[in-house]
């Protein structure tokens, strides 16, 4: 869903394997076939974020002006198009989507990252995009941190993200308390990673090694913890992967996976456009008169394939307009 960090080819890595196991996820949904660990992406994004914002600003002099300016344009374009093309398809074939207001209201909300609560959750447009909103949420809070020194910094953002939930059970049922929720702790754990990496720490190859495999045990027996709140399901492995293959990496370095590392650079289209494009893959195979055991991997495999379309023709030359107009501005 982010830039990807050039020096840690892993989390380049875990960026496609977090998206691609959020796509199994929705399809497996779909066809009630019990994916559910596949929703686990969101919580290795979440940890990635926290480590990617504090290595990428770390020893730079960024304004928090500068900061959201960025982040804006890295996720705004692509999410408003994907929300506005979501509505139009709605509006055409409503029966293919459950669940989704496709309202003004909504429609308003959910560009600006406010879309509707419904059972004490956020609901987007673009039904995934509810991250976006904890993602917004973070990138506000560390833009303050960035009118701090490091250290100050460092202490401010987990401190503030521990305090924030602290006070999830106090808050009335509206957005405070939607973004209150325990799962923001999981930014604070990719900070102190990240934090870590750029302090030059080290951790044995083996025990980094065991750190990373404990964390895919942990995922992989998360169905044994089905009450337990996702932060410690999902999240706590999540950190434990991303510090494993990160720091593994540091101490035996990781190969140069070509077809990986596009599926990472194309992480963000992956998860913005892949319901979308999971609803046409599924109307056309229908249309054909695909047999139903055959859909689940065809509607992945042909949603995977409209994404990456998206990201070479949408997202890929916005980022290009993007850069190009910053160098223009801000000198270097």
């Amino acid at each position: 869903m982010l830039e990807s960090h050039s020096q840690v080819r892993s989390i380049q890595y875990l960026r496609a394997l977090a998206a691609i196991s959020v796509v199994f996820f929705h399809v497996s949904e779909t066809y009630d076939l019990g994916f559910k660990i596949g929703a686990s992406g969101v919580d290795i994004f979440f940890v990635i974020s926290g480590f990617i914002m504090w290595v990428t600003t770390q020893g730079k002099l960024v304004s928090p002006q500068e900061f959201m300016s960025r982040r804006i344009s890295r996720i705004v374009p692509v999410y408003w198009i994907a929300t506005i093309v979501t509505v139009v398809v709605i509006t055409v074939k409503p029966l293919f989507f459950f669940d989704v207001d496709p309202s003004a209201e909504n429609l308003i909300g959910s560009l600006f990252f406010l879309p509707l609560i419904k059972d004490e959750a956020l609901h987007p447009v673009v039904v995934q995009g509810w991250t976006l909103s904890y993602e917004m949420f973070f990138y506000l809070i560390f833009s303050i941190s960035l009118l701090l020194s490091e250290f100050n910094r460092f202490c401010f953002l987990v401190i503030a993200l521990v305090l924030l939930v602290a006070l999830h059970s106090q808050m009335p049922f509206s957005y405070a308390r939607a973004f209150t929720e325990p799962v923001i702790l999981e930014f604070a754990a990719g900070v102190i990673i990240g934090r870590l990496w750029t302090q030059n720490f080290r951790i044995p190859f083996h025990i980094a090694m065991a750190l990373m495999t404990g964390g895919v045990v942990l995922l992989l027996t998360s169905a044994l913890l089905p009450d337990v709140d996702r932060v410690v399901r999902w999240g706590v492995p999540a950190t434990l992967l991303v510090l494993g293959v990160a720091f593994a990496e540091r101490e035996r370095g990781s190969p140069e996976l070509a077809v990986v590392h596009f599926l990472g650079d194309a992480s963000y289209s992956i998860y913005i456009w892949h319901v979308l494009t999971g609803v046409v893959v599924t109307a056309i195979l229908l249309r054909v008169g695909t047999p139903h055991a055959a859909l689940p991997l065809l509607v992945v495999a042909g949603s995977l394939g409209l994404t990456l379309i998206c990201y070479v023709l949408i997202e890929r030359p916005m980022l290009r307009l993007t850069r190009r107009s910053r160098t223009k501005t801000v000198p270097e």
